[in-house]
């Protein structure tokens, strides 16, 4: 990897901490609150098909209607196909729309912290080696963000939990209500204004769409993109990502092996 860059910007689920176990159990939460199923557990195999498919998954009211979906027969193929239309138009055939099935799923975590923390924090394990690339961070003079679609309150608990106290500032959360790309030019624009020395970003992130849609944009073409390996992305998916010359495909290996070294 080269030199460190000036801001180190990261996605928070699948590149900082895995939370799968977490997620399938809030989404079969609030899935209950919407659909009100007469069996109030999930059936078996449920919870390893909302696995495999974590990958299509870009933002959290999702969660639930996959499920929806895996219940109503939807083939797992098509889901990784064509998930979009899929999810749109069963929230069409249900009558429901985004904010409220989003709604749902943050109400649904904020109860269980309320009664459960640390029941709720034994649901996440940061990935090998990142909660020592963060302190590293932290302690040098790189600028560490996080950007996200998690709720940025929940981000901090989990942060706080491995010890890392990360200023409220640093995290983008689903609160910010804007897309990923406008929060890197945001803060290139918030350092550029300070320095004539050159604003270099790495940006992190485990979905390819998100990393494509950054690449596209021509205002954007300073940022370093990196798919993470270990994340929510497809075997597909990371074979496109070997084969475009502006995305590295990043391995924990060389995440620990070379930066950590680095710094």
């Amino acid at each position: 990897m080269p030199t460190m860059p000036t801001i180190l910007a990261l996605d928070f689920d699948g590149v900082v901490c895995d939370g799968l176990i977490e997620y399938f159990q809030t989404a079969w939460r609030a899935y209950g609150r919407i659909w009100s199923p007469a069996d109030t557990m999930p059936p078996p195999g449920l919870a390893e098909q909302f696995y495999r498919l974590r990958p299509v998954i870009e933002t959290g009211w999702e969660m639930p209607v996959l499920l929806r979906s895996l219940l109503l027969n939807t083939p797992e193929d098509e889901i990784l196909e064509n998930w979009q239309a899929i999810a749109q138009r069963q929230i069409t055939e249900d009558n429901l729309n985004p904010s409220e099935i989003a709604d749902s799923v943050d109400q649904v975590r904020d109860e269980w912290i309320a009664v459960d923390l640390e029941g709720w924090l034994a649901q996440h394990r940061f990935y090998p080696g990142i909660t020592s690339l963060l302190q590293r961070v932290l302690k040098s003079s790189i600028h560490l963000a996080i950007i996200t679609t998690k709720e940025g309150r929940f981000v901090r608990q989990l942060l706080q939990q491995q010890g890392i106290d990360l200023p409220t500032a640093q995290i983008y959360g689903k609160e910010v209500k804007q897309p990923k790309a406008q929060t890197l030019r945001t803060l290139h624009q918030q350092f550029s204004s300070n320095t004539d020395q050159p604003i270099s970003i790495w940006f992190v992130e485990d979905r390819l769409k998100t990393l494509q849609t950054i690449q596209n944009q021509p205002a954007l073409s300073h940022v370093k993109l990196y798919l993470a390996d270990w994340g929510y992305n497809t075997e597909a998916e990371r074979a496109i990502a070997h084969k475009d010359t502006q995305i590295s495909v990043l391995s924990l290996k060389t995440l620990e092996e070379e930066f950590l070294v680095t710094m």
